[in-house]
């Protein structure tokens, strides 16, 4: 008994041994048995040490000689509506966020690494409460002329403070810019608010006047991207979850032509290019036609996007702000989304809680629900989306088969409207727990518990949208082009704010 006993003990001891050894950088020496000649065994090469991560914040691609290292980031309002087209600096932006405001338009939130790199941007707009939630939590810059009333709040309630700039920046105004159609506030055909634009040396010349403290150091990135030290990309196709399956569909499939609803007037599209592994991105007009979306500013640069994301969420208008349609955007319950790249889309689940928590991406498990996993995102520059759940049945992605590329199905409308909303020095007289509470029915803030997230019914019937009242302006501007003639409810465009 007591051999057997002093048998398993050596045993025993050899085995830690065996263990420690394996995890010592020095070559192993390979254990004998009596009375038998040594096998010769290979030293196992320790793996490879990967250099520290050093990953740009909003790319995930390494960090080059001139990155602007322990410095916020910088996001800037730019007007959308279709008179404002075409915009300048978008091309510049590293993630490009596209949502609705009033009356059924987009507006974009272009974010930049380095401020001293943007250039020139605009037409600069007022700032919306629904952008500026998602780059809270990073602390960036926030730069936009004239903000609504909720807005107003959200940067009181944060103590925002000078990071969040409500002159554009110290803009100025282009009086005589030439818009898609030919045009201009001088010939009396542009509104005014499409002249106001602002530049790197104004932003830096605001930055240095008001002292704005723009060091920050970000310990992660904005997304969970795949680790360039890697030196690899994730391909859709063979992703962890590309074999799944949910009540919809695959939940990996065709990505090359995608179409995003926003309202029934405003549509975004994206066609991709497998030469350069990207999408170009394209809008509706309000003529019909699908134009490029491209950059003044950059001899006329179409934008392109290696990743484009879809995200879906309840949107609708703010409890007695009806008058003005101030919508409401819910972030704490999370939702599905669509992560597309290199022609596939793959069905994705996404959180955010708090105001003050970053946007997460997950994959999804095999019963179509919500996994724990982080989703990865391919290193590059992102287009965003975030949009009225209402219109999620109305998201296209296929191959390029068959797709007519001639022509928009949807004609976008333009209205003049006058707002009085949000005059300089006006508040709420409400937190923004409170409003948020009231705008999700639940007698809860925003602050509260996260709730999990669950899949939205898609079936639902689109509300018809009202016409916006923005801002009070210094002088009204004039009316843009009369709506079309259309059986649809159209989403009228507003001019001011």
């Amino acid at each position: 008994m007591k051999r057997l006993l002093l048998v398993i003990a050596t045993l025993l001891s050899l085995t830690v041994l065996l263990a420690a050894c394996k995890k010592s950088d020095d070559t192993s020496s390979a254990a004998t048995n009596p009375g038998s000649t040594p096998a010769q065994v290979e030293a196992t090469p320790a793996p490879t040490e990967l250099p520290p991560y050093e990953a740009n914040v909003l790319t995930g691609e390494p960090k080059g000689a001139d990155y602007p290292e322990g410095q916020r980031i910088t996001a800037v309002m730019v007007n959308n509506i279709v008179a404002a087209r075409p915009q300048r600096g978008l091309s510049k932006a590293d993630i490009l966020f596209e949502i609705k405001v009033e009356g059924g338009i987009t507006r974009f939130m272009p974010v930049f690494t380095d401020y001293k790199t943007i250039g020139e941007i605009g037409p600069v707009r007022s700032g919306r409460d629904q952008f500026f939630r998602l780059i809270l939590p990073w602390q960036a810059l926030y730069i936009h002329e004239g903000q609504s009333v909720v807005m107003q709040q959200y940067g009181i309630d944060y103590d925002y403070g000078k990071l969040n700039n409500n002159d554009g920046a110290n803009g100025y105004r282009d009086y005589g810019r030439v818009n898609w159609a030919g045009k201009s506030y001088n010939a009396g055909t542009l509104a005014l608010e499409h002249t106001m634009y602002t530049n790197s040396d104004n932003i830096a010349n605001y930055i240095t006047s008001q002292n704005v403290d723009m060091n920050r150091t970000y310990n992660s990135t904005f997304f969970n991207f795949v680790d360039y030290r890697l030196s690899t990309t994730r391909d859709l196709s063979n992703s962890m979850d590309s074999a799944y399956s949910d009540k919809y569909g695959p939940v990996v499939s065709d990505g090359q032509y995608i179409e995003i609803v926003h309202s029934q007037s405003y549509k975004t599209r994206f066609i991709y290019d497998e030469s350069t592994n990207q999408y170009k991105m394209q809008q509706n007009y309000s003529d019909g036609q699908w134009r490029d979306t491209v950059d003044e500013a950059a001899d006329n640069k179409v934008l392109t996007f290696p990743n484009v994301i879809v995200l879906y969420t309840d949107i609708h208008v703010y409890p007695g702000h009806e008058a003005k349609d101030l919508q409401y955007a819910e972030y704490a319950w999370g939702g599905v989304g669509y992560y597309c790249y290199g022609g596939k889309c793959e069905k994705i689940y996404w959180q955010k809680g708090t105001p003050l928590e970053a946007l997460r991406l997950y994959y999804l498990n095999e019963d179509g629900t919500c996994s724990d996993t982080p989703l990865e995102i391919n290193t590059g520059k992102s287009y965003v989306a975030v949009t009225d759940v209402d219109f999620a049945e109305n998201f296209v992605h296929s191959s390029l088969d068959g797709v007519d590329l001639s022509s928009a199905t949807t004609v976008t409308y333009e209205r003049s409207y006058v707002e009085d909303d949000a005059k300089a020095g006006e508040t709420l007289g409400s937190s923004t727990d409170d409003l948020t509470a009231a705008a999700t029915g639940s007698g809860e803030a925003e602050t509260a518990t996260e709730a999990p997230a669950q899949e939205t019914t898609v079936n639902e019937t689109p509300a018809q949208e009202e016409a916006p009242v923005e801002e009070a302006p210094a002088e009204e501007a004039p009316a843009e082009e009369p709506p079309v003639e259309n059986t649809e409810a159209p989403a009228e465009e507003n001019n001011v704010g």
